[in-house]
């Protein structure tokens, strides 16, 4: 089995998760303060780098379900990563950023750290409902 990376992609940060070789659980990487140009190459490199073969973007839907923007953004990007010769696939995130939100409030964590973390924590998250929704 290879391992799983997960992305939870925001317009200034993306959150980068990664799953162990079993396929049980996600850890966090890291939080990549976006640049625009070449960020998909960053995410496509990371991948490399881990050894994932899949790369997990979080799907921003809203909360009835529907897609908004935010979506289509997510989507393009994931295509440009895609081209890099990627396999991807999505997995619903709503409320992951709450849940990591709450997560680290309960870690009594300042709202310092908390911006410089809860994206990575958000990917976990995000991972961790994709791979038990998908036994391997």
């Amino acid at each position: 089995m290879q391992r799983i990376m997960c992305v939870d992609i925001g317009e200034k940060r993306i959150g980068i998760a990664v799953s162990d070789l079993l396929g049980l659980t996600a850890q966090g990487i890291e939080t990549y303060h976006r640049k625009g140009e070449g960020d998909a190459e960053y995410i496509s490199s990371k991948a490399k780098e881990l050894g994932a073969s899949l790369i997990v973007a979080g799907l921003p839907l809203n909360m009835n379900g529907t897609e908004g923007p935010a979506v289509e953004k997510v989507r393009a990007f994931m295509s440009e990563v895609e081209a890099l010769g990627h396999k991807t696939a999505f997995q619903d995130e709503r409320m992951t950023t709450m849940s990591a939100e709450r997560t680290l409030l309960e870690a009594d964590m300042s709202r310092k750290k908390r911006r410089q973390v809860i994206d990575k924590v958000a990917a976990v998250y995000i991972l961790q409902s994709y791979l038990d929704s998908h036994s391997f």
